[in-house]
């Protein structure tokens, strides 16, 4: 049967051919990374002490409709129906098993120590740290026979480590070298420090002439194979249509999904531009439902700190043709208890709205939206976990804005919301706030993907920008 399962000729056949100890693929939208990935542990399933993993950085980018999950049990059910829930398991009728899990938070690897993963496979490497990319490498292992391996796809990014780790790959300009394609290089990483070589006798010479021993230099191949959506035949052939999705975007993501530009990143004016902001003295028919999003701090201006960020609360409705309109901003510096008084008091005041609150994936993070829930007991309350980074977030209402999909009622608040949201860029460090930005974007993300609950509402909406 799996003979009937292969790789589509090209990069695609290229990646799963590799020998490499790590090997990464991807680089534009709907270049079929996903289900490279799917197809790389199936050489393995007659093997009943195989194991492999799969990870997301979050469980709902697993589950939601059409994802990793949903394709594993389309691609498998023509190998076994031994398909488990929770946890995210397909097992085969060897024993061989394969597994679905996330790495929320960077401490989350710490629940694998003491783990042996025979192939573990990364599902949009961008999106997870150098450290958690690292530690799970120190969890690849196996004595099952199979010679222990990573796989992983991923979109360019410019922020994330993936870039410099792949630079050898990609020119100045950013886009990957043609002839490098699946040319496999050697790394050894000490001290936090990856060194690179042309073979793993290069690195070895010169690690041992320095002192190091060889159990001290153990090199692994690495390759990269980038591909396009031109790459996907079966998708293009399915979906014509989706290219123009892909050209729907703001420039500098057309760059990075359609074009794979590892450099392209957003520029102050990309994301939000002032004169697709239409303004409405009053609210064109009906809103059908609502939502607050609140991004909170804490800190009154000082001498320290006399530029602190400020707690956000931003409105937004759903009108009853379909479009969005922002009707108002809460936007003021406080202390802790002030900031949890002025929630409720403004909750108070609408009781049918929903409330959703910005939670940090740190410890202190969950325990201080905990306890604001409990302040608001009696309104409808979601905590959304911010775990992926702050541009992807604000990406999917970037998009309808310049679509014009979204009014803003008019008030006292506009000027500085608008100057605020087309200021913001992927770089914090050239521009002074964007406490609204995020507000507006997680109210945004909420509002429309409101079924998806607890489960960090905005990451269905922005996985159509990751495939």
């Amino acid at each position: 049967m799996t003979n009937d399962i292969k790789a589509q000729p090209g990069q695609q056949e290229k990646f799963l051919s590799t020998s490499a100890d790590i090997a990464i693929y991807g680089g534009a939208a709907g270049c079929g990374k996903s289900f490279a990935l799917l197809l790389e542990p199936l050489r393995h399933i007659e093997n009943k002490d195989f194991g492999a993993v799969f990870f997301r950085r979050t469980s709902p980018q697993i589950t939601t409709e059409g994802g990793l999950w949903d394709t594993a049990k389309s691609l498998y059910k023509l190998l076994t129906q031994d398909f488990i829930q929770n946890p995210l398991r397909v097992t085969f009728k060897s024993g061989a098993k394969i597994e679905f899990h996330h790495l929320q938070y960077d401490d989350t690897v710490a629940s694998w120590d003491g783990s042996q993963i025979p192939l573990i496979l990364f599902d949009e490497l961008q999106h997870f740290s150098e450290h958690q990319f690292f530690y799970m490498l120190s969890r690849n292992r196996t004595t099952c026979g199979v010679v222990p391996y990573v796989r992983a796809t991923c979109n360019p990014d410019s922020t994330s480590f993936l870039r410099k780790f792949l630079s050898w790959w990609i020119d100045k300009e950013g886009f990957p070298i043609k002839e490098r394609s699946g040319v496999i290089r050697y790394m050894v990483r000490l001290k936090n420090i990856i060194y690179w070589g042309d073979s793993a006798e290069e690195l070895t010479s010169k690690f041992k002439a320095e002192g190091y021993t060889e159990d001290d230099i153990q090199p692994k191949s690495v390759t990269f194979v980038p591909a396009l959506l031109e790459d996907n035949e079966i998708l293009t052939k399915a979906n014509p249509t989706y290219k123009a999705n892909l050209l729907a975007l703001p420039e500098f993501e057309q760059q990075r999904l359609l074009r794979g530009n590892w450099n392209a990143r957003a520029k102050a004016g990309d994301l939000f531009k002032r004169a697709d902001f239409e303004i409405v003295d009053v609210i064109p028919g009906w809103i059908e439902k609502e939502v607050r999003y609140w991004d909170r701090a804490a800190t009154e201006p000082s001498e320290t700190s006399p530029n602190p960020d400020y707690t956000v609360g931003v409105k937004i409705g759903r009108l009853n043709d379909g479009r969005f309109i922002i009707t108002n901003v809460e936007r003021f510096r406080a202390r802790p208890l002030e900031v949890k008084t002025r929630i409720k008091n403004i909750a108070s005041q609408e009781p049918d709205c929903k409330i959703g609150l910005a939670r940090d994936p740190g410890q202190a993070g969950i325990a201080e939206v905990d306890d604001l829930i409990l302040h608001l007991a009696g309104y409808d309350v979601v905590a959304v976990p911010e775990v992926i980074k702050k541009y992807l977030r604000w990406i999917p209402l970037s998009a309808q804005v310049q679509a014009k999909n979204v009014l803003l009622l008019k008030g006292a608040w506009n000027e500085a919301f608008i100057e605020e949201l087309v200021e913001v860029t992927d770089n914090p460090k050239e521009y002074d706030h964007d406490d609204q930005a995020d507000a507006a974007s997680g109210a945004f993300n909420l509002i429309v993907n409101e079924s998806v609950g607890d489960a960090s509402a905005g990451e269905a909406l922005s996985k159509r920008y990751a495939q």
